[in-house]
């Protein structure tokens, strides 16, 4: 057992789609993560390509279903008292994979928390994580023997967990909808449908004045097409601004699908900057400067159109990073002109225009 008491929160937290060059792609999922000691704990796994239970976008029963097998309330659904603490976001199958730990009960110490709101006087105890994908976790080939074992105060677990229930925790629902706005119908069409097959809702208009401002509320993002003028801008921020909702405002980018799908999911993350893996990109000259909190994959893709307009994609880094700063080289070609880079990591999207000239000064 842990000799000491580890604190345990809930975050809202992003698993960003995405459009691949070769046309695939991959879910858009909003969850709610598992914060200990005040870090995500999916920081913790390395680049682990996952998403909690606690999904926004699965139904309420379920929902409140996997929070009281959290609790405790329900027979383990796995074999030794096992739950899944993380899964696949594609389809959440165990053959997948996916990080299961053993989560017990323990007589809480002491006279603290536990025995002041009344509660049955337990903490709860989460260890052996493992990978596993089928039915029985081998902790000896799969487990993560550097996690764990945590100990969590009884009253702060399960007043985390039943905030789920009652619709107020780990932070605001997310709005997984995105209003676009814009003359080219077609470019916008396009947009909707790559949005759309991420599971992100998308609503094409060109009036905002006569959208009732309850649905205006619903849109996490507007987009802005590249022959909106200022004042239609202006009039459909004011729109937005009447009906009290506090939405991201992209534009100012080229017609460029992934690239603008990688920019709606960097202003649909809820999460706070000191709680993503991914914090800084920029790019200029011939290199680009990104900075993670934590050692992850990182990959880094140009985005530009060549004086024909045709677009123009390519991979520039695909590597581990660990915590901290780092200069990654740009290949000329792929950055001339008006361009733009896109990193990624498996919770987190940054995009940042190529300025032409010198890079700025790196600290290591």
């Amino acid at each position: 057992m842990p000799a000491e008491y580890t604190t345990f929160g809930l975050a809202p937290a992003t698993r960003p789609g995405e459009i691949a060059a070769d046309g695939g792609h991959r879910l858009h999922r909003d969850f709610v993560d598992f914060v200990v000691d005040g870090r995500p704990l999916l920081f913790r796994l390395a680049d682990l390509d996952a998403v909690s239970p606690l999904a926004s976008d699965v139904p309420p029963a379920i929902l409140a279903a996997q929070v009281r097998g959290l609790l405790l309330e329900s027979e383990a659904p796995l074999p030794g008292g096992r739950y899944l603490i993380y899964g696949c976001p594609e389809c959440e199958d165990l053959a997948c994979g996916a990080v299961t730990a053993v989560i017990e009960r323990a007589h809480a110490r002491g006279t603290g928390t536990d025995a002041a709101d009344g509660a049955d006087g337990t903490d709860y105890v989460w260890r052996d994580f493992a990978w596993q994908t089928d039915a029985h976790a081998d902790l000896e080939r799969d487990g993560y023997h550097g996690i764990g074992p945590f100990r969590f105060a009884g009253a702060e677990y399960r007043a985390a967990l039943r905030s789920l229930l009652d619709g107020d925790g780990g932070g605001h629902a997310p709005r997984r909808r995105v209003l676009l706005v814009g003359a080219r119908a077609a470019a916008l069409a396009r947009l909707a449908a790559a949005l759309r097959a991420l599971g992100i809702g998308a609503d094409i208009s060109g009036d905002t004045v006569h959208i009732h401002a309850g649905e205006l509320r619903q849109y996490g993002a507007v987009v802005f097409g590249t022959g909106v003028g200022p004042a239609e801008r202006a009039a459909v921020r004011d729109a937005f601004e009447r009906a009290g909702a506090d939405v991201a405002r992209v534009d100012g980018t080229p017609p460029i699908v992934p690239l603008l799908v990688a920019r709606i999911e960097q202003a649909l993350d809820p999460g706070p900057v000191e709680r993503r893996r991914l914090t800084r990109l920029t790019a200029a000259g011939g290199a680009a400067d990104v900075e993670v909190t934590s050692a992850c994959r990182v990959r880094l893709t140009a985005h530009r159109l060549d004086r024909l307009h045709h677009t123009r994609t390519q991979e520039l880094f695909d590597g581990v990073l660990e915590p901290g700063r780092h200069r990654l080289a740009l290949d000329a070609r792929a950055v001339k002109g008006e361009s733009f880079v896109v990193a990624r990591t498996a919770g987190g999207v940054l995009v940042a225009a190529v300025a032409q000239g010198e890079p700025p000064g790196h600290r290591h």
